[in-house]
C-alpha cells in the first residue's frame, strides 16, 4: 500500500516516525512519501519532499507574514499528492496546512486518517464540521478528546499517547546520557523550543537568570531542525553546554527543567523532571490568540489532568523575577514531592504504551479498505 504523510513540526516528525515503524510491521509492502523530518527520513528510507523546519511559522502574525510562502507549498502538496496517488493520506496534527489537505484530499477520492487530532476544542470549534466531511478516520491520543468529539456526533479513535512508547525505559536513555552527566553538580535542563522565534524570544529570559543558581550545570537541548551557528551568539559568555541529539538522555538525568510550551512540556512530565512551563510571542499574536482560544491551560500535563500542575509563565507573566521563584520552587523538597504524585496521575490519565502501533493498525486497515 502507498501512504503519504504529512507533519509540520519537530513533534510531528516524531510521531510520524514511529507510526511508520508500526505501519512497516503491519504492511511489509508499505510505500511511503512524505512532509516530514530527519526522523521519519530515517525510518522511511527516504528523503522529506519539504523538510519540517521550512514550514515552522509560529504565532498568527507569523502565520500572515508567510501567507504567500504557506500557499506556494499547498500548492506543491496537492500536486505532489495527486501525482503519487496514494492509498491513504495521513495527516498528522498540523492542523493550518493538513485541515486544508484533507479537503483536497477528499475532493480527489483519497482516504483520508488524520493522526493526532487538531485541537479544535481549544479554538474554532466549528472545524469540526470540517473534519467530520472529509476526513475517514480520526485518531486522537488526548484521553478528554473522544467525549469532546461524540458531543459534536463524530466518532473518534482513542489510541492513547505515542510519547508513552517514544521514551519507553528512562534507563534506556540514562545509558546513553555522557558520563560526565552522572557525576557532579546536578543539571538543569532548558529546552527552548524548536522554532527560532520561540527560542530567540525564550532562551534570553532563561539564561538570565544562570547567574541565581551557580551550584547546578545548565545545559540547552538543541533542536533538530536549527543549527548550532543559530544558538552561538546567544550562549556566548554563558558557561552553558549546547546538547545536541540527546534531548531524552538529557531529560533523564536532569534535576529540574525549564521547557517551551509544546510537546516537550508532556516529555519533560514523563521523565518524572520537575518543570516551569515558558512561553512568549510576539505581542499581536498573543492578543490575537487571548481573543480567540478559550482553554485553561497552555501546557498539555496541565491541560491532561485539567489543573495547574506545572507552573505556566506566560508573555508578560515570563519575567525573570517569576522564572527566578519559580525554578527556586520546584528545586526544593516539598514542591518536587507533589510533582511526582500529580506525574504519576498524569501517566494513568494517558494508559499504556502501544498508541503507534494502534494507530498504525487503523491507517493500514482504511488504506485496505475497498
Amino acid at each position: 500500500m502507498k501512504y503519504y504523510l504529512i507533519a509540520g513540526e519537530a513533534s510531528g516528525d516524531l510521531h510520524g516516525a514511529n507510526l511508520i515503524k508500526a505501519i512497516q510491521a503491519e504492511d511489509q509492502a508499505a510505500d511511503f512519501r512524505f512532509w516530514g523530518g530527519d526522523r521519519m527520513a530515517e525510518c522511511s528510507g527516504s528523503s522529506p519532499v519539504i523538510h519540517y523546519r521550512n514550514m515552522a511559522f509560529m504565532g498568527f502574525w507569523e502565520v500572515v507574514r508567510n501567507l504567500r510562502t504557506i500557499a506556494s507549498y499547498l500548492k506543491k502538496c496537492k500536486e505532489d499528492l495527486l501525482r503519487y496517488r496514494p492509498d491513504v493520506l495521513v495527516l498528522i496534527d498540523y492542523p493550518g496546512f493538513n485541515m486544508r489537505m484533507a479537503a483536497f484530499a477528499k475532493a480527489n477520492g483519497i482516504k483520508v486518517a488524520y493522526y493526532i487530532a487538531p485541537q479544535v476544542w481549544a479554538w474554532k470549534k466549528n472545524r469540526v464540521f470540517k473534519l467530520k466531511k472529509t476526513v475517514d478516520e480520526l485518531i486522537s491520543i488526548l484521553p478528554f478528546e473522544k467525549e469532546f468529539f461524540a458531543g459534536f456526533g463524530m466518532q473518534v479513535q482513542y489510541v492513547g499517547h505515542p510519547l508513552l512508547d517514544a521514551i519507553g525505559n528512562k534507563s534506556h536513555w540514562t545509558q546513553q546520557a555522557d558520563a560526565e552527566w552522572l557525576e557532579g553538580p546536578p543539571i538543569i535542563a532548558l529546552l527552548p523550543g524548536s522554532r527560532k522565534q520561540e527560542v530567540e524570544a525564550v532562551l534570553p529570559l532563561m539564561l538570565g537568570v544562570r547567574k541565581e543558581f551557580p551550584e547546578y550545570r545548565w545545559k540547552v537541548a538543541q533542536a533538530p531542525s536549527l543549527p548550532v551557528e543559530f544558538y552561538q551568539p546567544l550562549l556566548q559568555g554563558m558557561d552553558v553546554e549546547l546538547v545536541a541529539d540527546k534531548t531524552y538522555p538529557l531529560l533523564s538525568v536532569a534535576h529540574a527543567a525549564l521547557v517551551t510550551s509544546g510537546t516537550a512540556t508532556l516529555e519533560t512530565a514523563l521523565f518524572g523532571v520537575p518543570e516551569v512551563v515558558c512561553y512568549k510571542g510576539s505581542a499581536i499574536s498573543y492578543r490575537i490568540a487571548r481573543a480567540l482560544v478559550k482553554i485553561r491551560f497552555i501546557s498539555l500535563v496541565n491541560l491532561i489532568v485539567n489543573r495547574e500542575m506545572v507552573k505556566e509563565l506566560i508573555q508578560q507573566d515570563l519575567t525573570a523575577d517569576q522564572l527566578r521563584a519559580n525554578l527556586q520552587s520546584i528545586l526544593e523538597d516539598s514542591p518536587r514531592a507533589r510533582l511526582n504524585e500529580g506525574y504519576q496521575e498524569l501517566q494513568k490519565a494517558l494508559g499504556g504504551g502501544g498508541a503507534s502501533k494502534r494507530a498504525a493498525q487503523i491507517v493500514v486497515a482504511l488504506a485496505e479498505r475497498g
